[in-house]
């Protein structure tokens, strides 16, 4: 892209008080940006009206700052790359949404954008089982070579991603920051992992920090480039429901995982399912479902899973069930003396068959 374009892109989206809904507007009236930056004050006036005209009359003193900025990070790295909404390489996904962003910056694999995709999303705090429903389902899902797409948040997104980087079909991370400001700082490292093996996409330019509107706008972007979305754990208020909503309104599957009716995180996916989300319980049960959608073959064959342990171990896991227990009431349900069932429960935990959570409580595991 050259400075004049880019010049003409920045300014018609960095400008305050313009917005989206007016920049799309203007692009569709006067056919690209450099055009429209060229145009006279009265042209502006006639498809905006006067407020809006003189807004956009008086670009932000950052602007030359920004442009610079721009051109620097594009040159950095052959990584880093700039996709307008008039390219040929545009995502036809993106724009089957109501508002496919105009201008996107990505660093890394650019042909992911084009690729089968499906979002995985849940819980920024996830219980055990949770994490490791959201890595066996993205390791699945990518070594059938579907790319995963979540937004780089802790808990499940994280878990996703990194599982993901393990298949073929890797993984796709939309950003709420800029691409120059990785969020969060505990993510930094997988976000160069994806930089390097999978894809970093923002709508947001360089040096746009966390800012809270941010985030639930961009899971549009996470909605429209995935051909279905999966929740693992949600709360009836999260984030990862308005990202299934936005799925759901585009036309794309929602999927979710079912879980205990005592878990706050399971309630979300609950109300899905009572809304008609499908419900699955393993990746090849996804998978299965997901090709009709794309209309090729790319289910697995199930895996099957270790066997359970036998004994005093086996007997505790029975006791377990698979909702969070207290250890008085497993020495309730099974009649262990506390330190028996202490050692035996970390015997489990090693082995990575019980969890153990906040408030003295304890979970059965699925080894994905």
């Amino acid at each position: 892209m050259e400075r004049v374009e880019l010049a003409a892109w920045l300014r018609l989206l960095e400008t305050p008080g313009l917005g989206l809904a007016r920049a799309r507007q203007l692009l569709a009236a006067f056919g690209s940006a450099e055009a429209l930056v060229g145009a006279s004050p009265a042209a502006w006036r006639e498809v905006l009206g006067a407020k809006a005209a003189e807004v956009l009359s008086q670009p932000p003193d950052s602007l030359p700052d920004q442009i610079d900025r721009t051109i620097d990070w594009l040159a950095a790295d052959p990584r880093h790359q700039l996709l307008t909404l008039g390219d040929p390489d545009y995502p036809e996904a993106l724009l089957q949404i109501a508002d496919p962003p105009l201008l996107l910056y990505m660093s890394g694999r650019r042909e992911l954008l084009s690729t089968e995709g499906l979002a995985i999303v849940g819980s920024r705090t996830p219980t055990p089982q949770g994490r490791d429903n959201a890595a066996s389902f993205a390791r699945e899902v990518s070594r059938a070579g579907y790319c995963v797409v979540s937004g780089l948040a802790l808990g499940i997104d994280g878990a996703a991603h990194e599982a993901a980087l393990s298949g073929p079909g890797s993984t796709l991370a939309v950003l709420g920051t800029g691409l120059d400001q990785l969020y969060p700082s505990r993510h930094q490292a997988l976000g160069r992992r994806i930089e390097d093996e999978g894809l970093l996409v923002s709508e947001y330019s360089l040096g746009t920090p966390p800012l809270s509107p941010n985030f639930p706008r961009r899971n549009r972007i996470i909605a429209g480039l995935s051909r279905g979305c999966l929740v693992v754990e949600a709360a009836l208020r999260s984030g990862s429901l308005i990202t299934a909503r936005l799925a759901s309104e585009a036309g794309r599957e929602v999927f979710a995982i079912p879980g205990s009716i005592h878990s706050p995180l399971a309630r979300g996916c609950h109300e899905l399912i009572r809304q008609g989300a499908t419900l699955v319980e393993s990746p090849a049960e996804l998978l299965e479902a997901l090709r009709p959608i794309v209309g090729k073959s790319k289910a697995l064959p199930a895996v099957a899973e270790d066997p359970e342990p036998g004994g005093e171990p086996g007997l505790v896991l029975q006791a377990l069930g698979h909702d969070p227990v207290t250890l008085d009431a497993l020495i309730a349900r099974g009649g262990w003396p506390a330190a028996q069932l202490n050692a035996l429960l970390l015997e489990l935990e090693l082995e990575g068959l019980v969890a153990r959570l906040p408030g003295q409580l304890f979970q059965r595991r699925r080894r994905g």
